[in-house]
């Protein structure tokens, strides 16, 4: 188990997953106006529950591998991948070119963020034992 966990794409599929049912929480209701809006509310928050239950392993595990900077450029990513489909597919709406444009943008973050060599800080708990070192002198 703990060699799943510390994969590198576990956290990612986690994300993806999450995204789901936050993308259905925030938007879903849109095709149901009729509705009244405290349903909605409460119905958004039911399933944002699911969410969390994805989301916060997704992170935790994340870490051990990835910086939390990273972690939420590929969560964004992820965002506007989930986002992008379920408009599509779920609202029936159209994707423009600037819409494309606009994901491009995310994209060159993560590669300045996964850039090779950019990271050059130590992982955290070597950075704690250099503190703890430190202060121990």
């Amino acid at each position: 188990m703990n060699e799943v966990i510390q994969s590198r794409w576990v956290p990612v599929l986690l994300l993806a997953v999450s995204n789901v049912f936050m993308t259905f929480a925030w938007y879903g209701h849109l095709k149901f106006k009729q509705s009244p809006l405290w349903i909605v509310i409460l119905a958004s928050w039911g399933i944002a529950f699911f969410e969390y239950c994805v989301m916060v392993p997704a992170n935790r595990w994340g870490h051990s591998r990835y910086s939390a900077t990273e972690l939420k450029i590929i969560q964004e990513v992820v965002t506007l991948s989930v986002f992008t489909g379920f408009v599509i597919a779920y609202l029936g709406e159209r994707v423009r070119w600037n819409h494309f444009a606009a994901f491009l943008c995310i994209l060159a973050a993560v590669a300045f963020t996964f850039w090779p060599g950019a990271r050059e800080t130590p992982p955290r708990d070597e950075q704690i034992g250099q503190i703890a070192a430190a202060t121990r002198q």
